[in-house]
Protein backbone atom coordinates (compact mmCIF):
# COMPACT_ATOMS: atom_id res chain seq x y z
CA UNK A 1 0.00 0.00 0.00
CA UNK A 2 0.99 3.16 -0.58
CA UNK A 3 2.71 4.99 2.49
CA UNK A 4 1.42 8.56 1.85
CA UNK A 5 -2.27 7.17 1.38
CA UNK A 6 -1.68 6.39 4.86
CA UNK A 7 -0.17 9.61 6.39
CA UNK A 8 -2.50 12.37 6.79
CA UNK A 9 -2.02 15.56 4.94
CA UNK A 10 -1.57 19.09 7.03
CA UNK A 11 -4.90 19.65 4.95
CA UNK A 12 -6.63 16.45 6.12
CA UNK A 13 -5.52 17.68 9.89
CA UNK A 14 -6.89 20.81 9.37
CA UNK A 15 -10.36 19.95 7.87
CA UNK A 16 -10.21 16.99 10.97
CA UNK A 17 -9.84 19.73 13.26
CA UNK A 18 -12.54 21.99 11.90
CA UNK A 19 -14.47 19.33 12.18
CA UNK A 20 -14.03 18.78 15.30
CA UNK A 21 -14.16 22.37 16.86
CA UNK A 22 -17.41 22.58 15.53
CA UNK A 23 -19.07 19.90 16.82
CA UNK A 24 -16.92 20.85 20.18
CA UNK A 25 -18.41 24.41 20.11
CA UNK A 26 -22.00 22.98 19.45
CA UNK A 27 -21.96 20.40 22.23
CA UNK A 28 -23.54 21.00 25.45
CA UNK A 29 -25.32 18.62 27.58
CA UNK A 30 -28.18 21.23 28.29
CA UNK A 31 -29.54 22.98 25.68
CA UNK A 32 -33.02 23.51 24.72
CA UNK A 33 -32.53 24.10 20.77
CA UNK A 34 -30.78 21.45 18.15
CA UNK A 35 -27.48 22.74 16.56
CA UNK A 36 -29.85 23.69 13.11
CA UNK A 37 -32.15 25.82 15.41
CA UNK A 38 -28.98 27.49 17.08
CA UNK A 39 -27.49 28.43 13.11
CA UNK A 40 -30.76 29.96 12.51
CA UNK A 41 -31.41 31.66 15.57
CA UNK A 42 -27.27 33.35 14.80
CA UNK A 43 -27.78 33.79 11.20
CA UNK A 44 -31.17 35.97 11.66
CA UNK A 45 -29.56 38.15 14.53
CA UNK A 46 -26.74 38.89 12.22
CA UNK A 47 -28.41 39.17 8.98
CA UNK A 48 -29.25 42.41 6.94
CA UNK A 49 -32.78 42.82 6.39
CA UNK A 50 -32.24 41.52 2.64
CA UNK A 51 -31.09 38.69 4.41
CA UNK A 52 -33.83 37.38 6.89
CA UNK A 53 -35.80 34.91 4.37
CA UNK A 54 -36.08 31.54 4.86
CA UNK A 55 -34.20 31.35 1.28
CA UNK A 56 -31.06 33.54 2.30
CA UNK A 57 -30.91 30.98 5.64
CA UNK A 58 -31.40 27.89 3.28
CA UNK A 59 -28.09 28.65 1.11
CA UNK A 60 -25.99 30.07 4.24
CA UNK A 61 -26.76 27.00 6.24
CA UNK A 62 -26.29 24.48 3.20
CA UNK A 63 -29.47 22.81 3.11
CA UNK A 64 -32.82 22.80 1.81
CA UNK A 65 -35.35 25.39 1.19
CA UNK A 66 -37.78 22.31 3.15
CA UNK A 67 -35.28 21.40 5.65
CA UNK A 68 -34.54 25.80 6.83
CA UNK A 69 -38.32 26.18 6.64
CA UNK A 70 -38.65 23.54 9.18
CA UNK A 71 -35.96 24.82 11.35
CA UNK A 72 -37.25 28.62 11.36
CA UNK A 73 -40.86 27.37 11.76
CA UNK A 74 -39.71 25.42 15.03
CA UNK A 75 -38.31 28.63 15.86
CA UNK A 76 -41.33 30.89 15.47
CA UNK A 77 -43.43 28.37 17.59
CA UNK A 78 -41.23 28.38 20.24
CA UNK A 79 -41.39 32.36 20.04
CA UNK A 80 -37.85 32.95 18.97
CA UNK A 81 -38.27 34.48 15.48
CA UNK A 82 -41.35 36.07 14.18
CA UNK A 83 -42.43 36.55 10.73
CA UNK A 84 -43.48 39.74 8.55
CA UNK A 85 -44.00 40.92 5.35
CA UNK A 86 -41.66 41.44 2.92
CA UNK A 87 -42.60 45.02 1.42
CA UNK A 88 -40.17 44.30 -1.37
CA UNK A 89 -40.52 40.25 -2.13
CA UNK A 90 -44.65 39.81 -1.67
CA UNK A 91 -43.45 36.28 -2.22
CA UNK A 92 -41.84 35.92 1.17
CA UNK A 93 -41.23 36.72 4.46
CA UNK A 94 -38.85 38.12 6.54
CA UNK A 95 -37.76 37.02 9.80
CA UNK A 96 -36.34 38.91 12.93
CA UNK A 97 -35.54 37.76 15.94
CA UNK A 98 -37.69 38.18 19.16
CA UNK A 99 -36.65 39.80 22.51
CA UNK A 100 -37.31 36.27 23.41
CA UNK A 101 -34.91 35.13 20.67
CA UNK A 102 -32.16 37.35 21.88
CA UNK A 103 -32.66 36.26 25.52
CA UNK A 104 -31.78 32.74 24.14
CA UNK A 105 -28.86 34.06 22.31
CA UNK A 106 -27.08 34.74 25.41
CA UNK A 107 -27.05 31.16 26.26
CA UNK A 108 -25.51 30.66 23.10
CA UNK A 109 -23.04 27.12 23.26
CA UNK A 110 -20.77 28.97 21.26
CA UNK A 111 -19.95 31.26 23.74
CA UNK A 112 -17.12 28.83 25.12
CA UNK A 113 -15.29 28.71 21.75
CA UNK A 114 -15.54 32.63 21.65
CA UNK A 115 -13.92 33.15 24.81
CA UNK A 116 -11.41 30.22 23.60
CA UNK A 117 -10.40 32.92 20.42
CA UNK A 118 -11.05 35.87 22.45
CA UNK A 119 -7.50 34.18 24.35
CA UNK A 120 -5.46 34.75 20.60
CA UNK A 121 -4.34 38.12 20.26
CA UNK A 122 -5.41 40.42 17.64
CA UNK A 123 -3.01 39.51 15.09
CA UNK A 124 -3.59 36.25 15.39
CA UNK A 125 -7.54 36.19 15.26
CA UNK A 126 -7.37 38.41 12.12
CA UNK A 127 -5.48 35.76 10.71
CA UNK A 128 -7.54 32.85 11.60
CA UNK A 129 -10.40 34.80 10.37
CA UNK A 130 -9.20 35.51 6.91
CA UNK A 131 -7.83 31.82 6.22
CA UNK A 132 -10.80 30.42 7.69
CA UNK A 133 -13.29 33.12 5.39
CA UNK A 134 -10.18 31.83 2.17
CA UNK A 135 -11.22 28.15 2.83
CA UNK A 136 -15.24 29.05 3.10
CA UNK A 137 -15.29 31.09 -0.05
CA UNK A 138 -13.42 28.31 -2.21
CA UNK A 139 -15.24 25.18 -0.53
CA UNK A 140 -18.69 27.72 -1.27
CA UNK A 141 -17.56 28.09 -4.86
CA UNK A 142 -16.71 24.35 -5.43
CA UNK A 143 -19.97 23.48 -4.07
CA UNK A 144 -21.87 26.50 -6.12
CA UNK A 145 -23.44 27.52 -2.75
CA UNK A 146 -23.90 30.98 -1.89
CA UNK A 147 -20.65 33.08 -0.42
CA UNK A 148 -22.01 35.15 2.85
CA UNK A 149 -20.12 37.98 4.50
CA UNK A 150 -19.92 41.72 5.15
CA UNK A 151 -21.39 44.89 3.10
CA UNK A 152 -17.75 46.15 4.15
CA UNK A 153 -15.98 43.53 1.85
CA UNK A 154 -18.90 43.77 -0.57
CA UNK A 155 -18.08 44.76 -4.29
CA UNK A 156 -21.52 45.81 -4.14
CA UNK A 157 -21.01 48.39 -1.44
CA UNK A 158 -19.13 52.15 -1.71
CA UNK A 159 -18.04 52.95 1.52
CA UNK A 160 -17.45 56.77 1.94
CA UNK A 161 -16.30 58.87 4.61
CA UNK A 162 -19.65 59.43 6.35
CA UNK A 163 -22.07 56.81 4.56
CA UNK A 164 -21.89 53.67 2.93
CA UNK A 165 -24.36 52.82 -0.30
CA UNK A 166 -25.28 49.19 -1.33
CA UNK A 167 -25.68 49.17 -5.41
CA UNK A 168 -27.55 45.47 -5.02
CA UNK A 169 -30.19 47.09 -2.79
CA UNK A 170 -30.05 50.75 -4.30
CA UNK A 171 -29.65 52.26 -0.42
CA UNK A 172 -27.75 53.77 1.71
CA UNK A 173 -26.63 51.41 4.88
CA UNK A 174 -26.13 52.31 8.64
CA UNK A 175 -23.78 51.06 10.49
CA UNK A 176 -24.97 48.42 12.02
CA UNK A 177 -25.95 46.77 8.17
CA UNK A 178 -22.60 47.33 7.45
CA UNK A 179 -21.36 44.59 10.09
CA UNK A 180 -24.53 42.31 9.04
CA UNK A 181 -24.19 39.39 6.65
CA UNK A 182 -25.72 39.62 3.68
CA UNK A 183 -27.03 36.91 0.77
CA UNK A 184 -25.89 39.31 -1.99
CA UNK A 185 -22.20 39.26 -0.78
CA UNK A 186 -19.71 40.09 -3.69
CA UNK A 187 -16.09 39.77 -2.34
CA UNK A 188 -14.43 42.84 -3.65
CA UNK A 189 -11.03 40.39 -4.35
CA UNK A 190 -11.59 36.87 -5.21
CA UNK A 191 -9.71 35.01 -3.19
CA UNK A 192 -9.37 31.80 -5.47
Amino acid sequence: MNETAQTPTVQADLADLIVHLARLGLSTAATPLTAAQWTALRYFARANRLSRTPSAFSGFHATTRGTASQTVKSLVELGLLERRHNDSDGRSTLLDVTDAGHAMLERDPLEDMRKALARLNEQEQRALSASLGQVAMSLAEAREAPVFGTCVDCQHCEIEKDRSFCHQAQGFLSPDEMAAICVNFRPVSAVI
